[in-house]
């Protein structure tokens, strides 16, 4: 049973990209075909009717309806909602970042970092903010940087971009510059890992917490972590060897990525992945961008 964009069930109308924001969150419920999200199962209880509303408040074109055609209920609205203890998923993807998931990231003083950004609101704003002090906002790469001066100043933010990705953040407060890792405050640091873009860089919270901006992801199809070899814009060659000289260092159990899925792993498991990763991007070479062909 494929989705019906009538008055009777849930559905997702014709603006979807295929971006798979909807299916992470609405898995049996939202699915693929044919180039784009379809509801394949109207929501059985209450928990289907939760996964449905998070897909809809998350999607950036805001295709996910329920039988009522018209916009989710507000009251509904699950973000940000936690992953743990103390990672929260933002929601509200964008449409200036082609739909990347974004985090808040709370530390042992009670304030919070931003990893990326989701659509610019001042509602939004204040609801991330009634968590508590929103200290930084730290951007993985230029794709995902378009709300992130406007989060910064509304938060009273430090902005932070690495130095190969600086014109789409000409005025961030603070610039990560070379390849080395630096400790960004207590706990958390940021390992640059140029490749999907020139100034591409992954955050890792207490080796527990990996925010992997375009890097790397996990994916369903293949059920493993991956690089989006169709959509690495700067050099794949480049990420082959930023994954060969930071693989021993990033050691965590949670990958939080900005597209792709996400995966909880023991964290023996997720260094054993990431080798085996950093060994097959090895081998990889130059092919066309083309985001039709990633494997979700």
């Amino acid at each position: 049973m494929t989705d019906t964009p009538t008055e009777h069930g849930w559905h997702v109308d014709d603006r979807c990209t295929n971006c798979d924001v909807a299916r992470q969150l609405a898995p049996g419920l939202i699915a693929e075909e044919g180039g784009r999200s379809v509801v394949v199962r109207q929501p059985g209880d209450a928990e289907d009717e939760q996964r449905l509303h998070a897909a809809a408040f998350a999607c950036h074109t805001r295709s996910v309806r329920p039988p009522s055609g018209r916009r989710p209920d507000p009251a509904l609205d699950p973000y940000p909602m936690p992953l743990d203890a103390t990672v929260y998923l933002c929601g509200h993807n964008a449409p200036m970042t082609a739909a990347a998931n974004s985090y808040l990231l709370r530390r042992p003083a009670g304030n919070l970092l931003m990893v990326d950004t989701p659509r610019w609101s001042e509602a939004l704003a204040t609801r991330f903010e009634a968590l508590g002090p929103v200290s930084d906002v730290l951007l993985t790469h230029q794709d995902h940087a378009a709300h992130g001066r406007a989060y910064a100043d509304r938060f009273g933010a430090r902005l932070w971009i690495h130095e190969g990705d600086l014109a789409a953040a000409p005025d961030a407060d603070r610039v990560l510059r070379g390849t080395e890792p630096l400790e960004i405050t207590t706990g958390v640091v940021a390992h640059p890992l140029p490749g999907h873009t020139r100034g591409s860089v992954v955050y890792v919270a207490d080796e527990r917490h990996c925010f992997s901006g375009d890097s790397f992801y996990w994916s369903r199809a293949t059920g493993d972590i991956e690089v989006a070899e169709n959509v690495t814009w700067y050099s794949i060659e480049e990420l082959a060897a930023s994954l060969a000289r930071s693989v021993d260092a990033l050691r965590f159990e949670w990958l939080l990525p900005g597209h792709g899925d996400r995966a909880h792993l023991p964290a023996a498991e997720a260094a054993g992945r990431m080798r085996a990763l950093a060994t097959r991007t090895a081998a990889l070479r130059p092919r066309p961008v083309d985001f039709t062909a990633v494997r979700w």
